[in-house]
């Protein structure tokens, strides 16, 4: 393995999660395709196709990033955003979109337990493992914040038109595989002359074993999925619904900046106060997302405004919770693939609640 700085590292990753966040026309797609005449249905349908193909690739491609390196997983996300831009140019029909869609949910696929798993190998590696609550809500916060200025843009990105919009995110998405690309890959103690085969069987065999027998991590890993569920669903339909209950169009980006505010002082707050009790954790997300969606469907523009905010914050706040306690109960060798087993489950629960959100949001 090459010798490394793990603060370089770690702000490689950074950087990466942070082109991705500001990209003007993935943070305000739901805008865009409403604009070129899709409807909250339509877009419910397309979101869950989006969590459908999720759904099928995220474990394979932990294993992918667990066998062939992290790194290489991180570049291949980024070519995927690429590819999935250029396609959502030349869409011109509900199945090419929801085409373009599929292929941006496999650079998540990629890239989700990729970055986790290197973060804390890197971390590891130098005996700093316990920096990584701080890792994860830093990371956090600069993802919140940039995709909160991508849809504070969104008034920009309707003015300038989808092409130009995607013509941008594929910029800022060859950007973060340039990165990604210099990143150094931590070697979690594989047996580089096992073949690729064996190496894939052992990693699905020694995960599922895992959750198996690990009744708490199992729990984790659905709670914190549907609270995010409903974070990321409030989110996405509150840029179709504001307009529509009598939000001026130029308030649009700025009323999405504040509601991704929630995230990042979610985010920065989770690192200011002791640990409670995973279960106190949990209660308090909880309470704080029915709270949330109340007010979501209360059809007063702030009060809207406010319900995203606040799910933002329980979302964020039990996700990098959850984050930290998986993290610290995982093996290395099976990081990624586990880490990927959260995501796995978070698009199961997509596929049954966007169609239902699109239809109570429509």
């Amino acid at each position: 393995m090459q010798k490394f700085n793990t603060k370089r590292q770690i702000g490689k990753l950074y950087l990466i999660d942070g082109l991705g966040g500001v990209r003007i026309a993935g943070a305000s797609w739901v805008a865009l395709l409403v604009a070129r005449g899709f409807t909250t249905v339509e877009i419910g349908i397309i979101e869950s196709i989006f969590h459908v193909v999720s759904m099928t690739f995220e474990i394979p491609s932990g294993a992918f990033a667990d066998v062939l390196g992290r790194k290489k997983s991180m570049m291949v996300a980024q070519i995927m955003s690429v590819l999935s831009g250029i396609l959502m140019i030349v869409s011109n029909s509900f199945w090419t979109v929801a085409f373009a869609i599929g292929i941006n949910a496999l650079s998540y696929n990629f890239a989700s337990g990729s970055r986790e798993a290197l973060a804390y190998d890197s971390l590891k590696e130098n005996g700093k493992e316990e920096d990584y609550e701080n890792f994860a809500s830093t990371d956090s916060i600069i993802y919140e914040i940039t995709s909160s200025l991508g849809t504070l843009l969104a008034g920009l990105a309707l003015a300038l038109g989808y092409k130009k919009a995607y013509a941008i995110d594929i910029i800022l998405g060859v950007s973060a595989f340039i990165v990604a690309a210099r990143l150094i890959e931590v070697n979690p103690g594989h047996k580089e002359e096992m073949r690729m085969i064996q190496r894939t069987k052992e990693v699905f065999v020694d995960s599922f074993k895992f959750l198996k027998e690990n009744r708490i991590a199992r729990l984790v890993i659905i709670y914190d999925s549907l609270i995010g569920a409903v974070s990321v669903l409030l989110f996405f339909f509150m840029q179709a619904k504001l307009p529509v209950q009598g939000l001026p169009k130029f308030l649009l980006g700025p009323a999405l900046f504040a509601m991704g505010l929630g995230g990042v002082i979610g985010a920065k707050i989770v690192t200011m106060i002791k640990a409670p009790a995973y279960k106190n954790t949990a209660i308090f997300a909880g309470s704080g997302t029915v709270i949330a969606i109340a007010a979501s469907l209360s059809g007063i523009p702030w009060l809207m405004i406010f319900g995203g905010f606040l799910s933002g914050f329980a979302g964020t706040f039990i996700e990098i919770r959850s984050d930290v306690l998986l993290n610290n109960m995982i093996p290395s060798e099976s990081r990624a693939t586990l880490v990927s087993v959260a995501s796995f489950t978070f698009s199961v629960i997509m596929i049954v609640m966007s169609p239902l959100a699109g239809m109570i949001f429509s």
